[in-house]
Formats: C-alpha cells, sequence, structure tokens
C-alpha cells in the first residue's frame, strides 16, 4: 500500500473530480496504541506523498479501544489510499456513508480520527494554525476549568480558592457521599444510592458556594446516574449552589426530560449536556426547545472537527455555548483541536483542562497546557501538537477491560447502574 499507484481507476473511493496536479495524495494510515497517562490513547497518522507532510488524530474510546482500531486498519485506511487529503468535507460524508449501519461511538471515534488528521494537514499544508483555517482568533484563549473532590465542605472550598488564586475562574467540584460509590470522587462504598447522593450533595454544593463567595464559576457532574424524577429534585436543591452549569442531569436516553428541567429551574441552574453523543443531531431538539445551555461535545465521538464546528455554529444560532470534553482520557492531540475550535467560535463558554503527566508531555510535544487556568492554541502550522512514536513505545497502554472496571456501577439492590 505505500507504493499506491495515483490512478483513479483502481482507488476504492475515488473521487468524481480530477485533483489538483499538486495535492497532497494520502499514502498511509497508521495506528499507535499506547497509554502515558495511564488509559488508552488511540493516535492516527495520515501521511501524504508530500515530504514531511501528514496529520494526526485521536480516536482514543477507552473501552472499546482495539475495537476503533479495526475500524481504522481494516476498514478506513484503505478507502482513504489515494485521495486528495484536501477533501474533507467529500471524504467525512463518504467514510460516514460506508458503513450502512452507520453511526455509534465506535464509528465515530475512527471517523473523528481521520477527520482531525486531514484538518492538521490542510492547516500544515497552509502553513497556518489550525484555528485560522476555522474563521481565526474570536479570543485570547480557551477558559479553563480543572477538578476538585472530598469529603469536607470546608476542604473542597480551600481546594477551590486555591485553584482560583492559580487561576482557574471555573472549578469542577464532585463531593463524596459516606458509604456511597459516586462518581469523581474516593468512593467510600460499593454502590450507588442516589438517595443519599440526593441528601448529601445540594447542601454540601451550597456549603462550598457560601465559602468561596462569588468570584469563582463552579460547575457539577452528576454523571447520567439519575432519573428525570431524580434529577428534577437535584436541579430543585441546587439553586443556592449558584452553579455555572450541572452536567449530565439526565443519561442520554432520557434527553427527552430536559425541557421539564430547564422550566423547572427558570434557568437557575444551567444544563449541560452531551460527552455521551455520537451524532451532532442528538443535540438539535435540546437546541431547538433552549432546554440546555451548554454543549458538551467530544470531538472524536462526534466524528470530528467537521461536525464539531456545524454543531458550534448551531450553538450560536440558538444561544448555547460549547464546553468541550477533555479529560485524561482524550490526548493532547484531541485537546489541541478542542483548542482550536474554542478560540475561533463566540459560542465558546469554558473547555475542561486534563492534567496531562510528563510521561505524556514527552509523547505529545507541543501539548497543550493550562497558563493561569487559560489554554492558548498553538501558533505553530496544524494542531501544533505531534507524536514520539519513540517514546511511545515506552508506556504500553492497558490491556482490553481494564479501563471498563470503574463503569461497572451498582445500585444498593444490585441492580447494574449506569456509569
Amino acid at each position: 500500500m505505500d507504493e499506491l499507484r495515483y490512478d483513479p481507476s483502481k482507488l476504492i473511493a475515488a473521487a468524481p473530480w480530477p485533483a489538483p496536479a499538486d495535492a497532497a495524495r494520502i499514502t498511509r494510515v497508521r495506528t499507535f496504541l499506547c497509554g502515558p497517562q495511564g488509559c488508552p490513547y488511540l493516535i492516527v497518522r495520515v501521511e501524504t506523498n508530500q515530504p514531511g507532510l501528514y496529520g494526526l488524530g485521536c480516536a482514543s474510546d477507552p473501552q472499546r479501544t482495539l475495537a476503533v482500531r479495526s475500524v481504522l486498519d481494516d476498514y478506513l485506511g484503505p478507502l482513504l489510499l489515494g485521495r486528495d487529503a484536501g477533501d474533507i468535507e467529500d471524504i467525512h460524508r463518504l467514510l460516514r456513508n460506508a458503513g450502512y449501519w452507520r453511526g455509534g461511538s465506535i464509528a465515530g471515534n475512527a471517523l473523528g480520527a481521520v477527520d482531525v488528521a486531514l484538518w492538521d494537514i490542510k492547516a500544515k499544508a497552509a502553513g497556518l494554525p489550525l484555528y485560522s483555517l476555522l474563521g481565526g482568533r474570536a479570543r485570547h484563549g480557551a477558559a479553563a476549568y480543572t477538578h476538585v473532590d472530598g469529603d469536607d465542605p470546608a476542604r473542597i472550598a480551600e481546594d477551590v480558592l486555591a485553584a482560583a488564586e492559580a487561576g482557574y475562574r471555573h472549578v469542577r467540584v464532585q463531593v463524596a457521599v459516606p458509604g456511597v460509590q459516586n462518581y469523581g470522587t474516593a468512593s467510600t462504598g460499593s454502590a450507588w444510592d442516589p438517595l443519599a447522593y440526593l441528601r448529601h450533595v445540594p447542601p454540601a454544593l451550597a456549603e462550598v458556594r457560601r465559602r468561596v463567595g462569588d468570584g469563582v464559576e463552579l460547575l457539577h457532574d452528576a454523571h447520567e446516574r439519575l432519573t428525570p424524577a431524580q434529577a428534577v429534585r437535584l436541579v430543585a436543591a441546587l439553586a443556592g449552589a449558584r452553579l455555572f452549569f450541572l452536567e449530565d442531569a439526565l443519561a442520554p436516553e432520557d434527553s427527552d426530560h430536559f425541557p421539564r428541567l430547564a422550566a423547572g429551574s427558570a434557568g437557575s441552574v444551567p444544563l449541560a449536556v452531551g460527552e455521551l453523543f455520537d451524532d451532532v443531531g442528538q443535540f438539535l431538539p435540546l437546541l431547538t426547545a433552549r432546554a440546555i445551555d451548554f454543549v458538551r461535545l467530544r470531538i472524536p465521538t462526534l466524528g470530528g472537527l467537521t461536525p464539531a464546528r456545524k454543531l458550534t455554529a448551531a450553538c450560536e444560532l440558538f444561544g448555547a455555548r460549547i464546553a468541550p470534553h477533555g479529560p485524561g482520557d482524550v490526548s493532547p492531540v484531541a485537546q489541541a483541536a478542542n483548542v482550536a475550535l474554542d478560540v475561533s467560535t463566540p459560542a465558546f463558554g469554558v473547555q475542561e483542562a486534563a492534567r496531562f503527566h510528563d510521561a505524556t508531555l514527552e509523547v505529545f510535544p507541543g501539548a497543550p497546557m493550562p497558563v493561569g487556568g487559560v489554554l492558548y492554541p498553538s501558533e505553530s502550522p496544524g494542531l501544533g501538537v505531534d507524536f514520539d512514536e519513540s517514546a511511545a513505545r515506552h508506556h504500553p497502554a492497558p490491556p482490553p477491560l481494564r479501563h471498563d472496571r470503574w463503569a461497572l456501577v451498582r445500585g444498593v439492590d444490585g441492580a447494574a447502574e449506569r456509569p
């Protein structure tokens, strides 16, 4: 495959129009699996016939990594060979439709990696940072939020103020519930108990707010574990915490209930959702109903920058803002794509900021890191992030199912719960 001849009649997915004579044609698609952050990163490198011109993408799905890799190696990669790397829209639509039963997170992550890599190539070929191709700057940088958790509101408040002192204007707060397996904290129990959560978390968040004052924005993630009725109770109880947003009060399966939550809060609790969505269409009913305030898009899972930038435009039209997903299982490659999108749109809200390990920074030269609570885009051509294959070999990915274990949550009655 490396010695591909550019004969359109022999290409699997040839375009029906001639490519420019100097087009950067795709000659190879390579995938790399590594784990410098402790979770599996699946990185895609799309190479072209122009010396030194390649693009990087992130296909990281921590739970189904090898399935995503197979989609790339066995299906999407061969379809890309010989194509003009500049035909991003056509390639995206073609690859998405090539799997007749299209959609889903596995296909989305594979497609998303290819798509971001093609945008990286296009920006590098133009000699421009990626945000320039998305419309240029709309702000200096992307305000980031960091994470604080604990079991004592006084101690949590101290940590929030320390983060604010370091420059963060936004802090996500997760509260440990005694005897309960609760998301985002050092849990003290083995089972999820929604009643204990509803009793304990709202007053704790209100106390944190009282202690830190109004000089810092607080966020909280319910992580889709509540029923619609329980979510209504939570929203009503959180008014005193004056949150920047409440994330994932409902699971995607229950998203039809978001208008009910929005009406019940009368805007006092801004709502965010979307990191689990794998199709832009899932957001549209919520945007048109003005039922959510923040879109928690995950660029890899949505299929890349091509759909993400269109969703962002819709957010601007409907008065919502984006808050892209950026925890540790989103690689520096995907985080760089987040930041390029963040700084180029008026619809930006806030960016989740991972704390990348030293090993991760070694594997990904140029990885975006917060400075004073802000993520700034690279001024280098493309994403501004590279991938060191040699360094990556020293950090193998964990084996399959290792990362599934955190999601095996059960309720007090033994029933399987959402993670």
